[in-house]
């Protein structure tokens, strides 16, 4: 976002947090004007040239094989999500790797699986984080204060990242709200390096980065997340406090789909149990919409 390559801006916040004792790299009690390790530490470790290291920082050797990549990724002892982001950023350098994004639809499939989950929440997020799709308790847990057919019109469809940084409501929802915060981020990292010709996202990233000062500093630190399986506690505006494990099931490149579960026999199965007959007595909705709150597909 600030012009520099994404792979070097990747690799040189990488670098910067791995100190040389963790690596294994001798610094015979020197004082470093810089933390972390140098390139040429880096490059040694990864068992490739200075020059070549500096050159692929740079932005100047395109191509790097998948073996550079996983020694690299090795030497900066990268997590399974952090390499496979250094690979999708190493592949959208290059022409080839660059493709545009086809549009996230829900396929008939999909909606009869959400509606089959209607004692579950249930959520289908498109790559930008926004919500394609919702089913009633769902809506209620996560966003009552909107109103039930936003995801329907798509100028209007919710985006969960623009939710958890510039909706009070969201913030308020989430007890530990910098983990959830950081999830995101960590999420949208992910996302950025696959589809780097993604226009939207691109927008949508600049929003969050010019709104919100959590989210420009987040993601300036470069660190990626797969959002796979995360327990968060929830202090829910009619229910109370609550913990739910939001799983997302992935379906390659079509929409996910991300439910939310609790304990059997636990207060937040009861809490959960609570808020589905408050809908039911209520019919539609658990919370009356709020025009002020952020909409809008991403």
């Amino acid at each position: 976002m600030n012009g520099t390559s994404p792979l070097g801006d990747f690799l040189r916040t990488r670098c910067s947090r791995l100190r040389p004792d963790e690596a294994g790299v001798p610094t015979y009690g020197e004082r470093r004007r810089v933390p972390g390790l140098r390139r040429e530490e880096l490059a040694l470790l990864a068992g490739v040239s200075a020059s070549y290291y500096t050159r692929l920082e740079q932005g100047h050797s395109l191509g790097a094989s998948p073996e550079v990549l996983d020694a690299i990724a090795r030497a900066l002892r990268l997590d399974e999500s952090e390499r496979r982001h250094l690979h999708d950023l190493a592949r959208s350098a290059t022409p080839r790797g660059r493709r545009r994004p086809a549009p996230k639809r829900v396929t008939d499939s999909t909606a009869q699986l959400l509606d089959a989950l209607g004692d579950v929440p249930a959520i289908v997020i498109g790559r930008r984080s926004d919500v394609l799709a919702w089913n009633r308790l769902s809506h209620a847990l996560f966003a009552g204060h909107l109103a039930p057919s936003a995801p329907d019109v798509p100028a209007q469809r919710p985006n969960m990242a623009r939710l958890v940084f510039l909706d009070a409501h969201t913030r308020d929802l989430y007890a530990d709200w910098p983990g959830k915060a950081r999830a995101v981020v960590g999420n949208l990292r992910l996302v950025a390096g696959q589809y780097p010709q993604d226009a939207a996202l691109h927008t949508l990233l600049g929003e969050l980065s010019a709104k919100s000062e959590d989210f420009a500093s987040l993601w300036a630190d470069h660190r990626v997340k797969a959002c796979a399986v995360d327990e968060y506690e929830m202090r829910h505006p009619l229910v109370g406090p609550l913990s739910v494990m939001q799983q997302t099931l992935s379906q390659g490149s079509s929409p996910s789909l991300v439910v939310a579960t609790t304990a059997a026999g636990s207060p937040s199965r009861a809490a959960l149990d609570l808020l589905a007959r408050a809908l039911t007595q209520s019919g539609t909705r658990a919370a009356p919409a709020r025009s002020d709150s952020p909409l809008g597909a991403g």
